[in-house]
């Protein structure tokens, strides 16, 4: 993942390059989402096997912070370089941000990569794991074994994330298109809310706060009331919520804070009980596998073809968001009839 995005930021041009540049940025991108394929589960894996008896769903919270605390560092950065790099025209970056200024956030990012070496080279295998090495339960071939015996765990996990997926994907790269789209489009434009990039970033920004706080607070109520019930709520939530877009986004400036506060609040409270509900669907010894192919087959129909779906039904809807909320509400539908198909999984032994 580190090396990929420090490449990112030293990429030659199209005009230097050809097709080349898009086309090692399409690699490098590649090599970034199977770097977070793997990562995402072991970090859950650590943190949930690891956990003290009653707060796996706690523990669980915290690999889910890389996402909203990841939001703020990077924007808050490209927010910096663009202020250093003012431009006279605030619906567009400078120049000298569109030739260099963007890739010093890749760059900084080496940063992370020695913080992160460090991290791994500390850890050691949970006692789950352990006991699974030492009884010869591991497993040569996990990918055959998870689809062969805990096919219907795979499809039930990869609908509970669908939601927060969708969700996420909206409230970020959706939002900051719609945002930023004209009041008054013109020929071949589709109408928005009209805000600089600046301005609408800030504003994602606060209600990503609020994303990292109620991942947080999701995990103390997923271990007192269970992954299930607090997940089922949350959903019906996210129903209403897209059915509400309309009315908030009719508010004016309170309105439209009001919805990314209330979106990015119903992130956190959806995304965070996933670090432990996902690996309590599967045995320690395809749990890394099984846990991986749901959040990331899920990432796939949610997250890879939300914003595509989104901008054409904003289309349909000639600059409406109104279609786009009801997408979201067919997703969360989605979410909640796979929870109430599936089980409580709170009190699941770690170590099974």
């Amino acid at each position: 993942m580190g090396i990929a995005t420090v490449l990112i930021g030293l990429l030659p041009t199209y005009a230097a390059v050809g097709w080349w540049a898009p086309l090692m940025l399409v690699i490098l991108r590649l090599a970034q989402g199977f770097a977070l394929g793997g990562e995402w589960s072991g970090a859950a894996l650590v943190a949930t096997e690891n956990a003290p008896k009653g707060k796996r769903a706690l523990y669980g919270t915290f690999p889910q912070l890389g996402a909203p605390l990841g939001f703020i560092f990077a924007n808050g950065l490209f927010l910096i370089v663009a202020a250093m790099l003012p431009s006279d025209d605030p619906t567009r970056p400078s120049d000298a941000f569109l030739s260099w200024g963007w890739r010093i956030p890749f760059l900084f990012s080496a940063i992370m990569v020695v913080v992160g070496l460090w991290v791994r080279l500390t850890l050691v295998e949970s006692t789950a794991f352990t006991k699974a090495v030492d009884t010869g339960k591991v497993v040569k071939l996990p990918l055959g074994e998870v689809c062969r015996k805990y096919w219907r765990e795979l499809i039930l996990g990869t609908f509970y994330m669908f939601a927060t997926y969708v969700l996420f994907y909206l409230m970020t790269t959706f939002s900051l298109s719609y945002g930023r789209a004209p009041l008054n489009p013109g020929e071949g434009q589709l109408a928005g809310l009209g805000y600089s990039y600046n301005t609408f970033v800030l504003m994602l920004i606060v209600g990503v706060v609020f994303f990292g706080i109620f991942t947080l607070l999701s995990g103390p109520w997923a271990d007192r009331f269970g992954r299930r019930k607090t997940l089922i709520v949350v959903s019906l939530g996210i129903v209403v919520f897209g059915i509400a877009w309309v009315p908030l986004l009719s508010g004016g400036f309170p309105g439209v804070m009001l919805w990314l506060i209330l979106g990015f609040c119903l992130m956190g409270a959806t995304f965070g009980p996933m670090g432990a509900l996902l690996p309590e669907l599967f045995p320690t010894n395809v749990r890394y596998t099984g846990s991986g192919i749901s959040y990331n087959v899920s990432s796939i129909i949610g997250a890879a073809a939300a914003p595509f779906v989104a901008v054409w039904l904003w289309a349909k809807a000639d600059g409406s968001p109104a279609l786009v909320g009801v997408y979201l509400a067919v997703a969360g539908t989605v979410t909640l009839i796979a929870l109430l198909l599936g089980k409580e999984t709170k009190d699941t032994a770690i170590d099974r």
